[in-house]
């Protein structure tokens, strides 16, 4: 199975050359005869390594602007030819192919042009053509041909030869040959994206950095996570993040980001169960907690303003699985890291998603991320009896969190706190019940609050029952054959009703 095979010769051509010397160094000690081109050629030349030019190889100049430097049999060839076929072996020595048993090449940066906001010419010109045909000659030929397909597989190669020398076996040229189809087809995905414009005609996903998690959902389950979250969090301390811890923080920070005053919110299995904006993040902490203390317990706390040490002793004093923070002063951060397997993250960005993606039966569904969110000028009163400005703020408020829970959803709201939210029902009419029953037993006086829905009331059974706990004004989508019965309602009992004209269903 090791089947070992010598590196006698190597083809190189780089775009980025960090870290890539003492790899050059070490091949040279080991009698590897080099290949290349242009910048690469120099660079290897810099080192004082002898290398043979491809121009010399082929016969042929790079041409056409560079666009044609390694596109010749000479080269692909030597990477191609299968050493145990008698047939390849008598035409490459015929036509004086040399054979080539290591490529190390890297592609154009074409994400990070597209990503610059360079013209469509200069995107262009970052197509990888000789680069990416490379890779795949070297990757498929990897029983006798080792590929480096990134600077990302300068370490592994580095770690081979300083243990066997320049000596491969198959199933280490056979790792190298499976990340470097990684790269060819995540580098063809973006090329397509690009073409592609955003009309979804074909579905091309790739995954990076994937990092193995402790399981799935359940133990019995494996997870994965492919992303970056180093770039959008800094973990000060705490055990290895879980898949779902992963859910919790996703819905944490999506649920934080409609807010632009100072907010503190509660999560469990992806539900606010606490929210509230006030002027200080201990007051914010304290209006949170109060919408469901039990709940609370385990949870997932975020905030979108640095927590300070006056918070911070009350936050220790329940048991939590994780917060997020902007930041944190220097005397809060002690209090809190009392507790060692505490997750704290630093939310150093926001995501740029806009689309989600679901798999399910035999395919995948994908739809725009809901980044529809509405303002005072969007309410529209259906009522002749119109909401006052605290009665705005809160169902713009309330609004904000229905479109953050779980349907079917009811939430109800008072001074810019969740009072309680029924979630995930199969009924409207039980959603409210359960929202009315959790902020009774949590001694919210529902007196002068309001209520928002997700989705739009069939019947007026809602209104009604709301009406009878004291709820003042309502928002909700609006679109029902039925619509009027609820307005009706309104105007004869004095509640004030808004329609948004947009739904915020979350299955």
């Amino acid at each position: 199975m090791l089947e070992q095979k010598p590196i006698k010769s190597a083809l190189v051509s780089v775009f980025h050359k960090d870290g890539l010397d003492e790899i050059l160094k070490k091949l040279n000690a080991e009698g590897v005869e080099f290949y290349s081109t242009g910048g690469t050629q120099s660079f290897i030349e810099s080192l004082s390594l002898p290398c043979t030019s491809v121009e010399s190889l082929t016969g042929y100049p790079s041409i056409l602007g560079g666009r044609v430097k390694t596109l010749h049999p000479k080269v692909f060839g030597g990477i191609l030819v299968r050493r145990d076929n008698e047939s390849d072996s008598r035409q490459i020595e015929e036509y004086e192919i040399p054979e080539i048993d290591l490529v190390i090449v890297d592609l154009y940066p074409f994400c990070e042009t597209l990503a610059a906001g360079a013209s469509d010419e200069e995107i262009i010109e970052k197509i990888d053509i000789g680069g990416i045909s490379l890779i795949r000659a070297a990757a498929k030929n990897f029983n006798d041909v080792i590929i480096i397909a990134s600077k990302d597989q300068y370490a592994p190669l580095a770690n081979m030869l300083a243990e066997n020398g320049a000596v491969s076996t198959l199933e280490e040229r056979k790792w190298f040959a499976k990340e470097a189809f990684a790269v060819s087809s995540g580098y063809d995905s973006a090329i397509f994206d690009y073409f592609d414009a955003g009309e979804g005609s074909h579905l091309r996903l790739t995954g990076e950095n994937a990092k193995v998690l402790r399981y799935g959902e359940n133990p019995h389950q494996k997870g994965v996570f492919y992303g970056d979250f180093e770039k959008l969090f800094e973990q000060l301390q705490g055990k290895e993040i879980s898949y779902n811890n992963l859910l919790d923080i996703d819905a944490a920070v999506t649920l934080i980001s409609e807010f632009d005053e100072l907010t503190f919110a509660i999560l469990k299995h992806n539900n606010a169960c606490g929210i509230a904006s006030r002027p200080a993040v201990k007051e914010a902490w304290e209006a949170a907690l109060a919408g469901d203390p039990v709940s609370a317990f385990g949870g997932v706390l975020i905030c979108n303003a640095p927590i300070d040490r006056e918070a911070a002793e009350e936050i220790t004093k329940i048991f939590f699985e994780i917060i997020i923070a902007p930041d944190y002063d220097a005397d809060a951060l002690e209090i809190l890291m009392q507790k060692k397997n505490r997750i704290i993250l630093i939310q150093n960005e926001t995501t740029d998603n806009k689309m989600q993606f679901r798999s399910l039966m035999n395919g995948i569904l994908v739809q725009d991320k809901d980044l529809n969110i509405q303002a005072a000028d969007d309410l529209k009163v259906v009522t002749k009896l119109s909401p006052d400005a605290r009665e705005t703020e809160d169902l713009l408020f309330a609004n904000k969190l229905v479109k953050n829970t779980k349907s079917n959803a009811i939430v109800i709201a008072k001074n810019k706190q969740l009072c309680a939210s029924g979630t995930g029902q199969t009924s409207r009419v039980d959603a409210l019940m359960q929202a009315i029953e959790k902020a009774k037993s949590f001694g919210f006086n529902l007196d002068g609050a309001v209520m928002a829905s997700d989705a739009f009331f069939p019947f007026p059974d809602c209104v009604e029952i709301a009406s009878k706990e004291g709820i003042h004004a309502i928002v909700q989508p609006g679109g029902s054959i039925k619509d009027n019965l609820s307005v009706e309602f309104c105007d004869a009992n004095g509640l004030a009703m808004v329609m948004t004209g947009i739904r915020h269903f979350k299955h």
